[in-house]
């Protein structure tokens, strides 16, 4: 019998370069298409089957609670947890640590736009090599300096990892969704110092035990005015 998926969508942030936008409508619900991000994701989820879905809240969490208030699903259980003080993507993880227990867990970053479905992506986690603690949604960057950039061996293993750098060696970017099982809550949740920041802190500790999956299809992190006026330029239509 297969595990139910759960999945934890990352909605906190302050959206600090998407302001002034950002300083009434949170990050999360800024619209792509005439829908708010975060209705991108749990319809997308929804497809999946997924079993439950907790959404972190922090900036204009009320803004957050009035748009899931609004949302119906007849199969898809959906909550929010609001952090006072910002946890980090990694502390976020580990404080929900029980939400995951005997599921199949998802990451997500809600501030990303994805043309593709997640069936694809969890599939490749099912058929990941052994040894892998979790899969890494990948893309190809127009501004890698800008992302956490990706080396992978021939069995798409990612062997090593560059945040941020200046002149990064390649692309191939870290799209920041990540499928996992159960040892890897157990293993960061062993870590001491506990880990705030999954790419910083979590990623360089799994070389060699992240398989990727790549997307062709358009895949935006919508941070920044650039990149948000691209998303709805690319999705003006979408319905």
């Amino acid at each position: 019998m297969s595990k139910p998926l759960r999945a934890l969508i990352l909605a906190a942030g302050l959206g600090m370069r998407l302001r002034p936008l950002t300083m009434h409508t949170p990050k999360c619900l800024v619209p792509i298409g005439g829908e708010p991000l975060l209705a991108w994701w749990l319809r997308k989820l929804e497809a999946t089957n997924c079993q439950k879905v907790l959404i972190n809240t922090h900036h204009l969490a009320d803004e957050v609670m009035k748009f899931l208030n609004c949302w119906h699903s007849n199969n898809m259980s959906i909550q929010a947890v609001n952090e006072p003080v910002l946890l980090g993507t990694a502390g976020t993880l580990i404080a929900n640590k029980s939400f995951f227990e005997g599921a199949r867990g998802l990451l997500i970053h809600a501030d990303n736009a994805m043309a593709s479905d997640l069936d694809p992506f969890l599939r490749a986690h099912a058929q990941r090599q052994r040894g892998c603690l979790v899969t890494m949604l990948t893309f190809h960057s127009d501004s890698p300096s800008s992302c956490g950039i990706v080396e992978i061996d021939p069995e798409g293993i990612v062997r090593e990892f560059h945040e941020k750098v200046a002149k990064p060696p390649g692309n191939l970017a870290n799209g920041a969704i990540y499928a996992f099982e159960q040892p890897l809550i157990d293993l960061i949740s062993n870590i001491e110092p506990s880990p705030k920041d999954f790419s910083a802190e979590v990623i360089p500790m799994l070389l060699g035990r992240i398989q990727t999956w790549f997307t062709d299809q358009t895949y935006l992190d919508v941070g920044s005015p650039g990149a948000l006026k691209q998303a709805q330029r690319i999705w003006r239509h979408r319905r």
